[in-house]
């Protein structure tokens, strides 16, 4: 699945620069997740580094978007050239 940021977002710009794939960005009024560009971190991290420093955890799972980590995966090569 890919990650979305609720409503709760208050714009402390903390989760932008921690994603490696560049899928976070400011919105019209809370930061927003790219879906396309989301693989949850998989292929660098453990675990989803946006997660890991929001401090209002507003960044739950995107339930419109169910993934497998294998598809996750899939992106994270086409993402990244490897």
């Amino acid at each position: 699945m890919a990650l979305m940021i609720t409503d709760e977002c208050i714009n402390c710009d903390v989760c932008e620069p921690e994603c490696p794939n560049d899928a976070i960005s400011p919105g019209d009024e809370i930061y927003i997740i790219d879906p396309n560009l989301c693989t949850e971190c998989v292929g660098h991290f453990d675990e989803p580094q946006c997660q890991q420093v929001c401090p209002v955890d507003c960044i739950p799972l995107d339930p419109e978007r169910p993934e497998t980590h294998e598809k996750l995966m899939e992106k994270y090569r086409i993402i990244t050239a490897a």
